[in-house]
């Protein structure tokens, strides 16, 4: 599966690759990378001649019908591996759980230390959860990486892809032995964390934008909700407006009315008194 995927990838899309010699050919290793679309979790496979591990809604496994069945078979084929999400706290430590498991057996282990997709391109905080502790708990290397343009590609809410050449810069391991065991410290697992950041940001172009994904995404959600809602007003007063010239507009021809009919009967009037 991961061959017949990565090769239509490859020769549909034609990504350019930089660093390729920074992935070991064999030994356990982190993939931490930038998120910028849905297609990431494709094209960094399609790449590499080993097999990388991310993590995958667990609704992408266990959806009825024949079209869940496929798209369960395509997401364990290019190496997606399923994770309950229903709780915040239970989904981040099963998530921790299964990287740790996945380093251990000797694999490649992608993560997405934003959490999310970048809602407007630029990079975002990462998340000290779950790459640094994987990382402390295993001591494996991390690689930062960089997708390049796949948010163009296929940006979110669209399904059919644009046909461009999306790039991937892979730059050289991170190592945090030092920290081995010091998984439990928060300002480690924030030094760490903000070390690959900082990496993946060079690698990148990308503007940093030192808030969490997740919060930028809430805030463009409560701009969106604010300006659906001006806009809502700003209609009602429009058409507020309208039937007040509207209901003028008729008391004008009614008193224009009422004033002909006067003359009339005056002149009605004039007309019998003569």
């Amino acid at each position: 599966m991961k061959l017949t995927v990565g090769g239509s990838l490859k020769t549909v899309f034609r990504p350019w690759v930089e660093g390729l010699e920074n992935i070991p050919a064999e030994g356990p290793a982190i993939l931490a990378s930038n998120h910028l679309s849905f297609s990431d979790s494709f094209f960094l496979p399609a790449v590499l001649d080993r097999k990388v591990t991310f993590i995958a809604k667990a609704e992408y496994f266990n959806s009825p019908g024949v079209k869940g069945k496929l798209t369960a078979a395509f997401f364990k084929g290019v190496g997606q591996l399923p994770v309950d999400r229903s709780g915040a706290r239970g989904a981040g430590e099963a998530a921790i759980k299964s990287g740790i498991e996945v380093v251990e057996r000797g694999e490649l282990f992608g993560i997405y230390p934003e959490g999310t997709r970048s809602p407007d391109g630029r990079l975002y905080r990462g998340k000290p959860g779950g790459l640094a502790r994987v990382a402390l708990a295993t001591g494996a290397p991390v690689i930062p990486v960089a997708m390049i343009d796949t948010e163009k590609i296929q940006p979110p809410g669209k399904v059919v892809p644009k046909l461009m050449r999306p790039g991937i810069r892979i730059g050289k391991p991170l190592d945090f032995s030092r920290y081995h065991g010091m998984e439990s410290d928060r300002f480690i697992l924030r030094s760490v964390t903000d070390e690959v950041m900082y990496e993946i940001m060079k690698l990148s172009g990308q503007e940093y934008v030192d808030i969490y994904a997740t919060a930028a995404k809430r805030m463009i959600a409560d701009e969106a909700k604010k300006k659906a809602e001006a806009a809502k007003a700003e209609k009602a007063e429009l058409a507020k407006a309208e039937k007040a010239g509207k209901d003028q507009k008729a008391e004008l021809a009614k008193a224009e009315k009422a004033g002909k009919d006067q003359k009339a009967e005056r002149a009605g009037e004039d007309e019998r008194a003569a």
